[in-house]
């Protein structure tokens, strides 16, 4: 008995396609409920939401519409509030998907058997796949992170310890296993991660299947990525204040212990964004104004670009893009560390929520879904024309492209400008002082906070 939820909020551009992809999914429909959980504040949005949920029903899919009209606890409020309907207790599994993710029909046939004969398997997590990885090089350079993240973070800590955060999304876990671990808490801005680490001190294994992938967008805009990373950042530092104690408690082994408070915690969210800040944007060009000081070329150059190449290693054709990807890398690093500091001291900004923009890219799913639905319609004569609907589906983006380009604008990002100023300074100061190799990446580095100060990079914003 499969349960799966939709937490949604005036994502006006991915519910139906998104929808769809979940009412066909390939598991018998008496043994399969979905819930679609609306936090939308805009009536349109919500109107045409529950307009797809009763088309879906008519279709004979057993699906229900819930919309909250207090939006407590955002994601993590929704979802709370949904485990207390009363037929939730007839289900076994929950499988979680946002907005914009579109799952193929043999998802849960490809994740759920993995639940068989493994009682103490609370999580099996598939990996994200992106349909608009190559639509600009914001969206290339995200894709490497997350490469990174999916074949080498999630990969090796499930396979050797059998633990790594949950992604939020494209995820079954067991409802025993939510329910021992505390259920949704809204204490922080990353609930995932939350119910995942309590699961992980109850014991709970957790599975991660690379071969298994969700389609999904990437945010197009900086100012999307923007608060998303700082989201992704300062949620981990309010929850590592949270579960400190509990994590040095806990009846889990040594090594657990520390992988939790140094790798998961530490290492990714605290250290590298306070090294990447305060070396490249702060110490390194301060140095070009006092001439005693002195930084050795392996720790400007050999060090980072080192982790570069590690980084970017999951996905070998983004090796064209590696100068831009350090440089963007340390460019983030101001963000990253500001969030990082308001989820430390839980200063305003860190229980900021903001729903990621989405853009609604069509993918090769939504075609065939298309595709299907004409040969539904015409059952006599031929085959439906999957050129002309692809030409119909990229005409109509086309035309909701060029109306929202009227409307977009570039933003000015203050904090990076002021950097690229500073930056650019020390490059003139290091060349009249011939430091050579501090010469370039200073002046690189400060064109690429200039860029990214401008919004010059990745769509613009409505």
């Amino acid at each position: 008995m499969v349960l799966v939820q939709m937490p949604m909020c005036n994502e006006r551009e991915v519910y139906q396609q998104s929808i769809g992809a979940v009412c066909s999914l390939d598991w018998p429909r008496s043994n399969f409920l979905v819930q679609v959980l609306d936090d939308s504040d805009d009536a349109t949005t919500s109107a045409l939401i529950k307009e797809e949920v009763e088309k879906w029903q008519r279709e004979g899919v057993r699906i229900v519409y819930r919309h909250r009209v207090i939006r407590d606890g955002y994601k993590a409020g929704n979802l709370k509030s949904a485990m207390n309907c009363s037929y939730v207790k007839d289900y076994e599994f929950v499988v979680i998907f946002d907005a914009d993710f579109q799952p193929q029909a043999d998802f849960l046939k490809r994740t759920v058997p993995h639940f068989k004969g493994k009682d103490d398997v609370g999580l099996v997590q598939a990996r994200w796949s992106f349909v608009n990885k190559d639509e600009n090089l914001l969206t290339r350079l995200q894709n490497i992170n997350l490469c990174f993240h999916f074949e080498v973070e999630q990969q090796v800590n499930g396979a050797f310890l059998n633990f790594f955060g949950f992604n939020g999304t494209a995820g079954v876990w067991r409802i025993k296993a939510l329910e021992e671990s505390g259920g949704w808490m809204e204490r922080t801005t990353v609930e995932d991660m939350d119910i995942a680490v309590r699961a992980h001190l109850k014991g709970w294994k957790f599975l991660f299947l690379n071969d298994v992938e969700c389609q999904c967008e990437l945010p197009e805009s900086y100012e999307a990525y923007r608060k998303q990373q700082h989201r992704w950042h300062s949620g981990p530092m309010q929850l590592f204040r949270l579960c400190f104690v509990d994590i040095i408690k806990s009846k889990i082994g040594f090594w657990k212990k520390f992988n939790l408070i140094f790798l998961f915690f530490l290492l990714r969210k605290l250290i590298l964004p306070f090294y990447s800040f305060t070396l490249f944007c702060v110490i390194l060009p301060m140095t070009m104004f006092v001439p005693e000081a002195e930084l050795p070329a392996w720790v400007v150059c050999y060090i980072p670009a080192t982790m570069s190449i590690l980084n970017i290693l999951p996905s070998p054709k983004s090796f064209p893009f590696i100068v831009p990807y350090l440089l963007f890398e340390n460019t983030m690093s101001v963000t990253k560390f500001n969030a990082m500091v308001s989820g430390l001291f839980q200063l305003g900004s860190a229980y900021e929520w903001v729903v990621t923009k989405k853009s609604g890219r069509s993918s090769e799913g939504d075609l065939v879904a298309l595709v299907e639905k004409h040969s539904k319609q015409q059952r006599v004569g031929s085959a439906p024309n999957l050129d002309a609907l692809t030409k119909e589906s990229k005409g109509t983006e086309e035309e909701k492209n060029k109306k929202k380009r009227k409307k977009k604008h570039n933003r000015i990002y203050r904090k990076e400008l002021a950097l690229s100023f500073l930056l650019l300074t020390a490059a003139a100061r290091s060349l009249l002082s011939a430091q050579g190799v501090h010469f370039y990446f200073l002046l690189f580095q400060g064109v690429s906070f200039l860029v990214v100060g401008l919004d010059l990079i990745g769509e613009q914003v409505d």
